[in-house]
């Protein structure tokens, strides 16, 4: 069976969106279906009772591909090489995630962090799907 990766991706972002664990989302590897669960809404699906059996694989947070400080060394060493040494220090203090985005966005680059980000998480999650024998198109 193949599914639209834009349906995993959709209950990726839904899953991502909030903490580790607020946000549920499992796959029933049998059907394709994706149930969605919340800790906030009543208005979600049901989960099967059998959920934690083999059948079903819960879509990933994007915190357990640990895309965090590779991801913005990465990016700074392609984009904005004379800032390096601030961003490792910027990162040495609490805080750090919204003051990078405030010298991003002082730079001009906050958009394209967003976008490099994206694509970074989509290629971990296509990876992800591989690994566990998901089938995606498009």
């Amino acid at each position: 069976m193949k599914l639209n990766f834009k349906d995993i991706l959709e209950a990726f972002e839904f899953v991502s969106f909030g903490s580790i664990y607020e946000h549920q989302a499992f796959l029933d590897r049998a059907t394709g279906r994706i149930y969605w669960h919340s800790e906030y809404g009543d208005d979600m699906d049901e989960l099967p009772q059998d959920i934690d059996g083999g059948n079903y694989i819960a879509i990933p947070h994007k915190n357990e591909f640990d895309l965090g400080s590779v991801l913005i060394f990465d990016f700074a060493y392609q984009y904005l090489q004379d800032d390096v040494e601030n961003i490792r220090e910027i990162f040495r203090r609490k805080g750090a995630y919204a003051k990078y985005k405030s010298l991003l966005e002082k730079k001009g680059m906050l958009e394209f962090w967003y976008e490099f980000e994206s694509r970074a998480q989509e290629k971990a999650l296509k990876e992800w799907c591989d690994e566990n024998s998901i089938e995606v198109t498009g």
